[in-house]
């Protein structure tokens, strides 16, 4: 056994107990070097994807969780007396505690270590659904219902330990493709429950929604158990409050969290919201909802790994602002169709909306690493020094990116239910969401793409780097192509 690997385990090279923290047991690593390409090819790759893998199942069934009342609304009938704008405050609860949580569970990651935090994370998914299946019958009250729809929002949290914890796992080179991989994952779980309550509510009948609670008590159990049995704490990812503080300050941050608002906010909005719209706007049945809900959102986790990938080779920022277009093209599609209430061309223009946000959030998320990359050659640093600092700011600012593109999703149920309540349609609300693209495309441009401020950069960043005799041309290079 190599050094190298050795130290991967709290080994010593003779394969005896090596020297590492005596106060952490378990399958903590403390080296860990990705961007020394010996050590990636050697043994880091291997670890890496084998924690992609279970962070996946675990980001997986949390978004299921997240999304189950979007779900059981479908199961609510008249005899629960709940109105339909009452349903969309609903299926909006879960997303602003997801929304809030995630900035706690960025820096869960570091306290308490990846893997330890995921099987943490992943048993407290048993709160909400245990307590769903008590509470969901008619005769329950409403404020039981938000208060109880409310808890799903742990699920919403998982998010962002996950990714927190794989941008530490991966480098800079092959973040795009592991972060999308590991977020479209996640995303899945927001179609697969809504294939879940398809097939009860055209089995079972919709009487029975506790059914699909019982399929997912026992994956809860699965993903957090392949959790403490195959997954590992990186030891120096160490805890840094002084990294969140670092990156509020970072105009940046703010920057992205608008941009992911407006990819991740309109995806996990949509996916709440798509079922009780064909409701309400087309008369559709909730068997009949339920059978076109998924196919959005399943498309748009699909491809968001094609995203992330996309901007691994031609740049974020390019990926995105094109991406922001083509979303207010289908959103004009969408507004057309919701004003002649076509429901063929509205779905053809809502499921490419699914499609364009699942783009959009890989090829958003692939910018934050190399922003904070650039910037760290721009300051003189080089080397693993460079990468520390990229990491340690990336990881930060992914917690309150991620927090406020949650929140869209809030903002895209309440924007529904004023715009029924008002219109008795979405088109007023889909108006809003266009303008929404509208200024997310402009601030892309203008922060990233403009010629005269890429230009300015790009000096800067290699100037910082040539400063520096350590730098390779290749960390020059990639430095400046990952920011843009």
């Amino acid at each position: 056994m190599t050094a190298a690997a050795a130290e991967t385990r709290n080994e010593s090279p003779d394969g005896s107990p090596g020297a590492g923290r005596p106060r952490r047991g378990g399958r903590w690593i403390e080296r860990w070097d990705p961007e020394d390409e010996g050590f990636w090819r050697e043994t880091g790759e291997r670890i890496a994807r084998r924690n992609l893998v279970f962070s996946v199942l675990s980001e997986h069934i949390g978004f299921s969780v997240w999304s189950l009342w979007s779900v059981m609304v479908l199961f609510m009938g008249p005899e629960y007396g709940i109105a339909p704008a009452e349903k969309f405050f609903l299926v909006a609860m879960p997303t602003v505690v997801g929304g809030v949580l995630r900035v706690p569970y960025t820096f869960a990651v570091a306290r308490f270590g990846g893997r330890n935090w995921t099987v943490i994370s992943a048993a407290m998914l048993l709160v909400p659904t245990s307590v769903a299946a008590v509470v969901l019958e008619p005769g329950t009250s409403y404020t039981t219902f938000l208060l109880v729809a409310a808890l799903a929002g742990v699920g919403g949290g998982n998010f962002a330990s996950s990714m927190t914890n794989i941008n530490s796992f991966y480098p800079l080179r092959k973040k795009g493709w592991a972060l999308g991989m590991n977020a479209g994952g996640g995303n899945i779980g927001v179609p697969v429950i809504q294939l879940l309550g398809l097939l009860v509510i055209g089995t079972a009948g919709a009487a029975h929604p506790r059914i699909v609670l019982a399929v997912y008590v026992p994956l809860i159990v699965v993903a957090a158990v392949c959790a403490a049995l195959f997954m590992d704490n990186l030891a120096p990812v160490t805890n840094d409050t002084g990294a969140a503080l670092d990156a509020a300050r970072e105009p940046h941050t703010w920057v992205m969290s608008l941009l992911y608002l407006g990819t991740f906010g309109s995806f996990i909005g949509y996916s709440f919201a798509f079922g009780l719209v064909l409701q309400n706007q087309f008369a559709r049945t909730p068997l009949q909802a339920a059978s076109l809900t998924f196919i959005g959102p399943l498309l748009g986790s699909l491809i968001r790994p094609v995203g992330g990938r996309l901007a691994d080779r031609f740049g974020g920022a390019r990926i995105t602002l094109g991406n922001f277009v083509a979303m207010g093209l289908a959103t004009g599609v969408v507004i057309y169709a919701s004003s002649v209430r076509s429901l063929a061309v509205f779905l053809v223009g809502f499921i490419a909306l699914f499609v364009l946000t699942g783009l959009g959030n890989g090829s958003t998320y692939k910018m934050i690493p190399g922003i904070f990359q650039a910037q760290a050659v721009r300051r003189g640093l080089v080397g693993e020094e460079a990468a520390a600092y990229g990491r340690r700011l990336s990881g930060a600012a992914m917690g309150l990116i991620g927090a406020v593109g949650a929140l869209g999703g809030l903002a895209i149920n309440l924007a529904f239910r004023q715009s029924f309540l008002v219109a008795g349609s979405g088109t007023p609300a889909f108006v809003s969401f266009l303008g929404c693209y509208v200024v997310c495309g402009a601030v892309t441009w203008t922060v990233y793409l403009r010629p005269a401020a890429r230009a300015r950069r790009t000096a800067r960043t290699a100037e910082a780097a040539d400063a520096g005799d350590a730098a390779s041309a290749d960390e020059r290079r990639h430095a400046v192509y990952a920011e843009v």
